[in-house]
């Protein structure tokens, strides 16, 4: 079931393209001439670009976007900080010029029942889900569940699911690598906040007594230990984004499946399945 996608409004400062150009090579680990070699520039004309005593085309700041993997959003900033128009399309999901694409995004989250799955945007919020999930979040706090939901706060929040999830401590963890991982390659304020936020919720001391340990999965996966009234879900989950979007809702969106991590849980969520129907 798809719902509205929550957007932040476009952000610019005032500062040099330079600065910003030599900041993502910064925050890419990357040599200028790491950089002018990928982009087939000379360094020279890199370090110009960089310290403003040139200032770039647009073809060339799209060049050095891509070879600096800055996301299609940041390379729309990019641009207008150059004094050129954006190149990248931002419609939300309803938009009917997305139309095949949310059809592929429901036919995934439905074709993945009995287990749940969501589809979410950069900053976490829920853009749509399958339907399993709202039994999962039943008896969360009403204030969680409005309108934009985001995904990280209604999991780790003490009126959430958080007091439900058996490896709380494992699993903040795990969702606070993630994040800190997609600061890294975004640079997104937003999600520094965010992230700031969910650090002050409170966290156990001590790991409660799940049905299977953690480390039976070898640190290949975190699982997600789920207690339920009927008893615990042990679930796994995978990412799936679109391969080469030039749309940024598109480029922003990801599918969390979840799977049954042991037969119980298939059951349980076979079961559970069956009474959203």
């Amino acid at each position: 079931m798809l719902e509205a996608c929550y957007r932040p409004a476009m952000a610019t400062s005032l500062r040099p393209i330079g600065d910003h150009l030599r900041e993502w090579r910064q925050r890419r680990r990357m040599s200028q001439l790491d950089l002018a070699l990928e982009a087939d520039i000379s360094t020279r004309h890199l370090s110009f670009l960089e310290t403003g005593r040139s200032q770039p085309s647009r073809d060339m700041i799209l060049n050095l976007a891509e070879r600096l993997d800055v996301p299609l959003r940041e390379r729309n900033l990019l641009l207008v900080e150059a004094g050129f128009a954006p190149a990248f399309q931002e419609r939300p999901i309803g938009d009917p010029a997305l139309r095949v694409a949310r059809a592929a995004v429901d036919l995934v989250l439905k074709g993945h029942e009995p287990y749940p799955a969501i589809a979410i945007d950069r900053h976490w919020t829920l853009v749509a889900h399958n339907a399993v999930v709202p039994i999962l979040f039943a008896g969360i706090a009403a204030t969680l569940l409005a309108a934009p939901v985001n995904v990280l706060r209604l999991s780790l929040h003490p009126d959430g699911l958080a007091p439900r999830i058996v490896n709380l401590l494992q699993w903040r963890a795990h969702l606070f690598a993630r994040l800190r991982r997609q600061i890294d390659v975004t640079a997104d304020a937003a999600l520094v906040e965010l992230l700031n936020e969910l650090q002050t919720y409170p966290a156990p001391r001590e790991p409660k007594l799940a049905r299977r340990p953690v480390e039976e999965f070898d640190g290949v996966v975190v699982p997600l230990q789920l207690s339920l009234g009927e008893g615990m879900l042990n679930l796994v989950s995978t990412t799936t984004i679109f391969g080469t979007p030039v749309d940024i809702t598109l480029s922003e969106l990801a599918l969390e499946s979840f799977f049954p991590a042991d037969d119980a849980t298939a059951n349980a969520l076979r079961r559970i399945a069956g009474s959203a129907r």
